[in-house]
């Protein structure tokens, strides 16, 4: 009697977690507020574009270097500002995305109101740090006046990164505690969530 090899099981069983699906952009379906999923796209392109300038700077301060004994003093500025926005924006289109490392074991046992209440509780903290790194940046902002010293860009189109970040952060994890608030008091039916993952 032949043996039949066991199905592996999928493995977004173990990456997907079902209760989040609600509170996810989906940018294929168009499902989630528009304003979000536009600036998501904008800044993965933007980040795109300044990965691409930060290759060429980097590279033509080592070329500078090797070739012409002759550091370019600008590159490396230039890098090191490229660098900020690069962190900051890649901060704020992985969060869109729910991309940033998360452990989830224990979401993933409790039931769907109390997963939501979780989810909940983890964006509020999460709009109070930001506000505060908003009215951080803000006050930095209003008392910078300075320069790079070779560029001459103000310090505040640097220190703009944190704030922009910051508030794009804030209003989405705003709108994802709304969504948990609504998914509390009416949670999805169990049917109707395994059809909907299914379809995914």
């Amino acid at each position: 009697m032949p043996h039949s090899t066991p199905v592996p099981p999928d493995p977004d069983v173990y990456l997907d977690d079902p209760n989040r699906e609600p509170l996810e952009l989906d940018f294929a379906a168009r499902k989630g507020p528009a304003i979000f999923r536009w600036l998501t796209v904008a800044m993965e392109q933007l980040i795109a574009a300044i990965l691409v300038a930060l290759i060429i700077s980097v590279s033509a301060n080592v070329i500078g270097r090797s070739l012409l004994n002759q550091s370019l003093p600008w590159a490396d500025e230039l890098a090191r500002m490229l660098f900020i926005w690069l962190v900051f924006i890649g901060a704020a289109a992985a969060f869109a995305r729910f991309e940033h490392i998360a452990v989830d074991i224990l979401v993933r046992k409790l039931p769907q109101r109390g997963a939501y209440m979780l989810y909940l509780l983890q964006h509020l903290i999460i709009s109070g740090l930001m506000g505060v790194m908003v009215w951080g940046g803000y006050v930095v902002m209003t008392r910078s006046t300075g320069r790079s010293a070779i560029l001459g860009v103000p310090w505040n189109l640097i220190n703009l990164s944190l704030v922009l970040c910051a508030i794009f952060i804030v209003a989405v994890a705003l709108w994802r505690a709304w969504q948990c608030v609504r998914l509390i008091r009416n949670p999805p039916s169990a049917s109707s969530s395994d059809s909907a993952h299914g379809a995914h």
